[in-house]
C-alpha cells in the first residue's frame, strides 16, 4: 500500500471508530427523558437527572456517569454497564437483571429493590451503598464484588472489604 493511500486508511479508520464510540443524539434524547433501549450511550453523562421508569435494557452505558442521579425503576436488564460511575444514585427497584456491571462505583447509592438476577458484578464497589431489600443478589456474586462497614446488605450474605 501507497504511504498516502495507508495514511488515509489510517485516517477512514479512526474516524469509523469515533463516531462507533457513542451516538450524542441517543445521549441528548435520554437526558430529556426519553426511553432508549439497546441505545449506544458510551460516557454519557445522566449525573444529577432525574429519569425515572426509563427503559434502557440492553444498552451500551459503558462509563457512564449516574453521580447523584434519581433513577428509581430505571430498566438496565442485559446491558454493559462496565466501569459506571452511580455515586450516590437513588435506583429504587432499578433492574440490573444479567447486565454487566464490571468495575462499577455504587458508592453510597440507594438500591433498595434493585433486581441484580444473573448480573455481573466483578469489581464493583459497594462501599456505603443502601440494599439490604435487593433482589437478585447471590453470595458468589458478591464475593466478586467488595463494600464496607456501612454497605448495608439482605439478610445472610456478605461482602469482602474493599481494598
Amino acid at each position: 500500500m501507497k504511504p498516502i493511500a495507508l495514511i488515509a486508511a489510517l485516517v477512514a479508520l479512526g474516524c469509523a471508530s469515533a463516531a462507533a464510540a457513542q451516538n450524542a443524539g441517543q445521549i441528548a434524547s435520554v437526558r430529556n427523558g426519553a426511553n432508549c433501549p439497546r441505545c449506544n450511550l458510551f460516557q454519557a453523562d445522566l449525573a444529577n437527572l432525574e429519569l425515572k421508569n426509563k427503559n434502557l435494557s440492553g444498552a451500551r452505558l459503558r462509563q457512564a456517569d449516574f453521580s447523584a442521579a434519581i433513577m428509581n425503576r430505571t430498566r438496565f436488564t442485559g446491558g454493559d454497564l462496565r466501569d459506571v460511575n452511580a455515586y450516590g444514585a437513588v435506583l429504587t427497584g432499578a433492574s440490573f437483571a444479567h447486565a454487566d456491571l464490571t468495575n462499577a462505583s455504587f458508592v453510597g447509592a440507594y438500591l433498595q429493590g434493585a433486581n441484580f438476577a444473573g448480573a455481573r458484578l466483578a469489581g464493583v464497589n459497594f462501599s456505603g451503598a443502601e440494599m439490604d431489600r435487593a433482589i437478585g443478589l447471590t453470595q458468589g456474586q458478591l464475593n466478586q464484588a467488595c463494600g464496607d462497614g456501612s454497605t448495608a446488605l439482605p439478610r445472610g450474605l456478605s461482602l469482602p472489604r474493599c481494598r
